[in-house]
């Protein structure tokens, strides 16, 4: 282990020498990363079908919430890595795709809206990851609303609100799921646009 090993540097406390990857904001996504298989154990395995959604609920909320919990940290203490810049996007994916699975799993969701999410969040992912190193193409307010829609959608898709609420909660499930997959398509339309034009 040299001196210049990613793993020898600063783990939480702010300076401007070079962050470990054993960073606090990288091994939060690492836990939500482990953490993801647990909740798609918990969403279908309950034998309570409604307090399992509803657990499985809690859980992605927790989950996406330190999304921005690591992201906070690692800016606002200069603790930013390539390993984190890598590890950050694909624990959000794996948690979101996790979700869509579970609710298509659920009957709730047709498979092929979980597929073309899917193909979306993954494909752009990927291409984010391998052009990084030459072009950034920076989040706008379609991405930005995009992954808000689907913070809001998913949980409320998770828990039983048409047992809680009758049909009004049919309907609050299904508005808010068409506009994150609306929004989904969307920003992923102007992504590759964007990347023609940045390329």
């Amino acid at each position: 282990m040299g001196i210049l090993s990613p793993w020898r540097g600063r783990i939480w406390r702010r300076g401007d020498t070079p962050a470990s990857v054993a960073s606090v904001p990288n091994l939060i996504s690492v836990v939500r990363i482990l953490l993801t298989p647990v909740f798609i154990v918990v969403a279908l395995t309950n034998p309570d079908p409604g307090l399992a959604r509803t657990l499985g609920a809690l859980l992605f909320v927790v989950l996406i919430a330190t999304d921005f919990v690591d992201g906070q940290i690692a800016r606002g203490r200069n603790l930013v890595t390539d390993f984190g810049t890598l590890i950050d996007p694909i624990a959000d994916k794996a948690i979101t795709g996790s979700a869509f699975v579970v609710l298509s799993i659920l009957g709730e969701l047709p498979w092929w809206v979980t597929a073309v999410v899917l193909l979306r969040e993954w494909g752009i992912t990927a291409y984010r990851l391998v052009v990084s190193s030459q072009t950034v193409i920076a989040a706008d307010w379609a991405g930005k609303a995009k992954t808000m829609a689907q913070a809001i959608a998913l949980p409320l898709a998770l828990v039983p609100l048409q047992s809680w609420l009758g049909e009004p909660g049919v309907w609050i499930c299904v508005i808010t799921m068409t506009i994150a997959v609306a929004l989904t398509i969307y920003s992923g339309l102007e992504f590759v646009v964007h990347a023609v034009r940045a390329r």
